[in-house]
């Protein structure tokens, strides 16, 4: 479907929304990325009894009337639940289950100005006061993410390890069967790191609401700080040690290795942060499992994104370098088991 079509028949829906005749569009502009779902910004106009009314917002769309459509209700629940306990993410606004009027079904958010390039937070003087923050704020964060009550808010939808599973024995299950089965070479350090992994499994007693994917490059941020937390899609109900483990991912860092949280600060820091905004008591070396099992999944996701490149399903330059990087996370591994 074509802008043109996209904005009126858009502008027709929020009009019976608001409850008004006329609503305005202007903007409508498709956002790069986003292959399993479009994402467009616009901006909303409409008059009211108090006066004009302006909203910058977000559609978040499913590509086709084939795709799922509890998808787009499972992401505006969860946007909901989590905003509701204090976490910073677009407020969503309305939401369609209908392959009508857009052809699949959609919801529009809150638009969130700001930053997502992490390269300019690691490196451009004006976020200097974001890099001093933002450490904190993000551990902050993700305690407010971990007290979310997914039961109560109804949140069914969410995987979840079963009775008696372990979360980090299903996660090191499922990427070693990805592994055995697309990687078109050895890798002996990889080899290492399932045997390091399976022998520190950790005892899995807890349980909370798990971002999946906490990391710099989902956090929408300005000249003081975090605005918003982005890409909920990886949401799910697991070990809240994860979280703090994916963070410190080296590739994460964009060449700062010297503060592993992102490359804008330490450890140390965002365990404290996170603790005295009443997140779980955080155990280092189990924070340690976790962030070298994140670099062997970043690692075995490089090869999975050459490999389609190289069995010519996507010729992209993209994929080609992604998968290069692997052997700088074979070294990471070998560093993080030594150390």
């Amino acid at each position: 479907m074509d802008a043109g079509n996209i904005t009126r028949r858009l502008a027709a829906f929020v009009a019976q929304q608001v409850g008004t005749e006329t609503v305005t569009i202007t903007n409508l502009k498709r956002m790069p990325g986003g292959a399993s779902r479009e994402t467009w910004s616009l901006d909303l106009s409409y008059e009211t009894d108090g006066g004009q009314v302006h909203m910058p917002l977000v559609l978040r769309r499913d590509p086709s009337s084939a795709a799922n459509q509890t998808a787009r209700r499972d992401e505006f629940d969860l946007l909901r639940a989590v905003a509701a306990e204090g976490v910073p993410v677009p407020q969503v606004r309305w939401l369609c289950e209908e392959p009508e009027p857009l052809g699949a079904p959609f919801f529009i958010m809150d638009r969130i100005e700001g930053e997502t390039l992490a390269r300019r937070l690691l490196r451009d003087d004006a976020y200097a006061e974001a890099r001093r923050v933002m450490t904190a704020q993000l551990g902050r964060i993700l305690a407010a993410i971990h007290r979310v009550d997914w039961g109560r808010h109804q949140l069914r939808f969410l995987a979840e390890p079963g009775p008696g599973e372990s979360a980090a024995q299903n996660e090191l299950d499922r990427y070693e069967q990805i592994f055995r089965f697309i990687s078109p070479d050895p890798h002996p350090a990889f080899e290492l790191a399932f045997r390091w992994l399976r022998a520190r499994l950790p005892r899995d007693d807890e349980r909370a609401l798990v971002h999946g994917d906490f990391r710099i490059g989902n956090v929408i941020f300005g000249s003081e700080g975090v605005r918003a937390i982005l890409d909920w899609e990886l949401t799910h109900v697991g070990d809240p040690m994860e979280d703090l483990g994916w963070i410190c991912v080296r590739s994460w860092r964009f060449g700062a290795d010297d503060k592993p949280v992102g490359g804008i600060g330490l450890r140390e820091e965002l365990f404290r942060a996170y603790e005295q905004a009443g997140g779980r008591s955080v155990d280092p070396e189990r924070v340690r499992f976790w962030e070298v099992l994140g670099n062997l999944k970043w690692a075995i996701m490089t090869i999975m994104q050459a490999k389609t490149h190289l069995d010519g399903h996507v010729q992209s330059v993209e994929l080609a370098s992604l998968g290069r990087r692997t052997a700088e996370m074979e070294l990471e591994l070998l560093n993080l088991m030594e150390s």
